[in-house]
């Protein structure tokens, strides 16, 4: 049976969960605020804590690799078993490892969070394309197969991010603007949302790039980075509906409490609610 495409099941979720991503960082300084060791029990008990009281109710969410791979295989066991729990309960997981690399290594990370087979696989992850956008092949192909979905780095939320993204491609057009426009390809006819997302940073000032991708847009930089859900519409403009906005600190300084996490995801929402017209 060809599986249901990562665009329509990321829609369905979020017009039935609100068009909220929050993401498990379990940063050293996050550990010790929370009374844990920054530690491999640590780590697994942060981490069980957000998806228990989150996967059932929020539509994304997004581990950050990084902060698993740093306690090595025990730590890659603990993200293991978060990405298997968070989608039995309902969650859609997107990884947050922004590969990118060429031929059969880009292959072989398609095949880790890509691969149904995989025990890291997951409904989608970031990708960095700045080694040309053909370099997300096997990446693009693999999610295809499987119906998970890919977001690729655009305009991200980092200030040393425009002298690479905005800066001018030989036809004239925004660096960024050329990998978007690729994804805009890639989504071309799909419906009701494409699979290939852009990653969009909510703290710009100005888009300055046509972000009309038919693909959903995860905006990073909602709460510690100073980025409010009232900032959408001017960021994202007439393409805002298919805004996902990602929210990690904002929510997880208010843990370990299970109450207190679900409340600060709420609150996000309904401030997104707020923000973003229905339709």
């Amino acid at each position: 049976m060809t599986p249901e495409p990562f665009g329509a099941r990321l829609r369905h979720a979020m017009d039935t969960r609100g068009p909220l991503c929050v993401g498990i960082d379990p940063h050293a300084s996050l550990l010790t605020s929370w009374g844990l060791g920054d530690d491999v029990a640590g780590l697994e008990r942060f981490t069980r804590t957000v998806v228990e009281a989150l996967a059932d109710r929020v539509a994304v969410l997004k581990p950050q690799s990084a902060f698993f791979e740093r306690f090595g295989s025990r730590g890659i066991a603990v993200l293991e078993k978060a990405v298997e729990e968070a989608r039995a309960a309902g969650a859609l997981v997107l990884m947050d490892a922004k590969r990118g690399d060429i031929g059969s290594t880009m292959a072989a990370y398609a095949a880790t969070y890509l691969d149904k087979d995989s025990p890291l696989f997951s409904d989608a992850v970031t990708l960095s394309p700045y080694l040309g956008f053909g370099s997300l092949r096997p990446a693009l192909d693999a999610a295809a197969v499987s119906g998970a979905g890919v977001f690729v780095l655009a305009l991200t939320s980092n200030p040393e991010g425009p002298e690479v993204q905005r800066a001018t491609a030989a036809d004239g057009r925004p660096l960024a603007q050329v990998m978007l426009d690729h994804m805009a390809a890639e989504n071309a006819g799909a419906t009701p949302l494409g699979s290939v997302g852009a990653v969009v940073g909510a703290t710009l000032a100005d888009a300055g790039v046509d972000l009309a991708v038919n693909g959903p847009l995860l905006a990073p930089g909602i709460g510690a980075q100073g980025a409010t859900p009232a900032d959408l519409p001017r960021v994202f403009g007439a393409a805002v509906r298919n805004v996902v906005p990602s929210v990690s600190r904002g929510v997880l300084r208010h843990g370990p409490d299970a109450s207190g996490l679900r409340e600060a995801a709420a609150r996000f929402a309904d401030e997104v609610r707020t923000a973003v017209p229905e339709s």
